[in-house]
């Protein structure tokens, strides 16, 4: 018997008469580890919703969801709250302590345990995650990853038998990243826990999974091994650009036997290629006119606290796209926000365009000069339709080489991930900008939706605009820069054009990067390897 059985369940949020999922079938037996993709509004998040009963949406659903046989609505409310143990993708969002501690035990005491039992289960489960060193402290100054490793741990200490979760790597860094999915895998493995997990960022999941399911506008396009899904993908692109690198490369080299999942079978897979130890030109990055300037910046959001920005030495020139990678908490955000002119630095200056900001006067920093689109995009958001938040927009929406049209008459929060940020980056647009800062404009958008992303700034760039994007997605990265930098600590402690700045790296790098190293140099991109392989390696 499974542990989960979904029979045709279909559900239609109020008001829309297209339903976000469409007769859903498919069963998840004990100790499975199931990953769930597809593209943004594809219906993920709505389905793993349905799954956690407490979260389930408002709205029509029809057919049955079985936990060990038993309908869904049949099982008592303590056991439902326990039993699924559910993970979001903002860790802000599930917290709800001021210290590590108190928010282990949080549950537990609402499960009404004996003290002695509550004890013990917060210090085992403290010791698995190897949080003695952060266990007394406030939640508040934990790192991104912490937190998200805390609210995992503050879910596993109820020992659910089923884990679900919603992107839950979307703010981590990508070291921060790997160690969370590596973990769940570890509990998958020392546990029996069944999991589900749906992700935009699949390179570390795909491989570590049991199954795979594709959702395509609510409707089960496959669930099968990774493997089986992957080989069917051959003619959706749209799909296929989400799948780990190693599998995009074997597509795209039309290679036979068995499709590669990992870095390390990619590895085999450029193996077979001749041409060792050549490989691409490294890129230089020219000089131009500064548009951002920053020397020896120091910032610090408490007058007795420490620097977050500690001697920042940073310039990006006119019509260049420079990303800015780094560890959660090193001061990327912050960065944004001293360079936008909304913090004010203690040390150090900031120029835009030559002028240093305080020289701005009467608002001018932001009229037809410099715009900030902020991570939580939703922030911009003020009315009830996109036709309303879009207005007085116009020349933000011819800006941009998408249709906004169909999105006119739906309210913002009810768009997807990726149709969000279009429609925050048309009103921003608007104000005429030359100056761009974007903060994680990739955060919960699918791999189809980033290539239209990557398309959308190379073409603002081709008409003049300066572009600077904190992300944690090094492929996106990798992709649209012609200039990467490194933060650390408050600084920027490297640069260098993409292939050049991602061949140094060992862990702020990408996939094909690691696959290709030692064989062909400079390869960065799956377009990369695949033509190298096809030429034999040959410069």
């Amino acid at each position: 018997m499974a542990l989960l059985d979904i029979q045709h369940v279909s559900f239609t949020y109020p008001g829309q008469t297209r339903p976000a999922l469409q007769d859903v079938c498919f069963s998840v037996h004990a100790g499975e580890m199931l990953a769930v993709c597809g593209a943004t509004g594809s219906g993920k998040s709505t389905l793993l919703r349905l799954l956690k009963r407490e979260l389930a949406p408002l709205g029509e659903k029809t057919g049955r969801i079985l936990m060990n046989g038993v309908p869904q609505e049949d099982v008592p409310e303590a056991e439902a709250a326990y039993q699924v143990g559910y993970v979001m993708q903002r860790p802000e969002q599930q917290i709800v302590t001021d210290k590590v501690w108190h928010e282990l035990a949080f549950g537990l005491e609402n499960m009404a345990l004996p003290q002695p039992v509550i004890a013990r289960r917060v210090a085992e489960m403290a010791a698995y995650f190897g949080m003695e060193d952060w266990y007394d402290k406030p939640v508040s100054s934990l790192s991104g990853g912490q937190k998200q490793l805390l609210n995992l741990a503050a879910v596993m200490v109820m020992q659910p038998s089923l884990l679900i979760l919603d992107e839950p790597t979307a703010q981590l860094d990508p070291i921060a990243a790997a160690e969370f999915i590596a973990t769940v895998r570890k509990l998958n493995q020392d546990t029996g826990l069944t999991v589900i997990i749906t992700e935009h960022r699949l390179e570390e999941v795909i491989p570590l999974c049991d199954r795979l399911l594709v959702l395509e506008q609510g409707r089960v396009l496959a669930c099968d091994e990774p493997r089986q899904v992957i080989a069917k993908l051959h003619d959706r692109p749209e799909l296929l650009c989400a799948m780990p690198a190693a599998a995009r490369l074997y597509h795209a080299l039309g290679a036979d036997g068995v499709c590669p999942l990992s870095v390390r079978e990619g590895r085999m897979l450029v193996e077979n290629c001749r041409g060792r130890g050549r490989g691409l030109p490294e890129e230089e990055c020219t000089p131009g006119t500064p548009a951002l300037e920053c020397k020896e910046v120091f910032f610090r959001y408490d007058r007795h606290g420490p620097d977050v920005l500690q001697g920042l030495n940073l310039t990006v020139h006119e019509g260049e796209i420079c990303c800015v990678l780094g560890g959660n908490g090193s001061g990327k955000t912050t960065m944004l926000t001293v360079a936008a002119g909304l913090n004010k630095p203690c040390g150090g200056a900031v120029k835009v365009f030559g002028k240093k900001i305080k020289d701005y006067k009467n608002q001018s920093l932001y009229r037809e000069c410099l715009t900030l689109l902020p991570q939580d995009v939703q922030t911009v958001f003020l009315c009830n339709t996109v036709e309303e938040e879009l207005a007085d927009a116009q020349a933000g929406v011819d800006m941009l080489p998408f249709d906004l049209r169909p999105l006119m008459h739906q309210h913002p929060y009810d768009l997807s991930g990726g149709e969000q940020q279009l429609v925050a980056l048309a009103k921003v647009l608007a104000t005429k900008p030359r100056l761009l800062l974007l903060d994680e404009p990739t955060k919960g958008v699918d791999a189809a939706a980033k290539g239209k992303l990557i398309g959308i700034l190379k073409e603002l760039k081709a008409r003049g605009l300066t572009i600077v994007i904190v992300t944690h997605d090094v492929e996106f990265a990798a992709l649209c820069a012609d200039r990467c930098a490194m933060f650390f600590r408050g600084s920027v402690v490297s640069t260098g054009a993409p292939r050049t700045f991602f061949s140094q790296n060992s862990f702020y790098t990408t996939a094909v990067s690691r696959m290709t190293r030692g064989w062909f140099r400079n390869a960065v991109t799956v377009e990369d390897a695949a033509a190298l392989c096809r030429q034999g390696g040959a410069e």
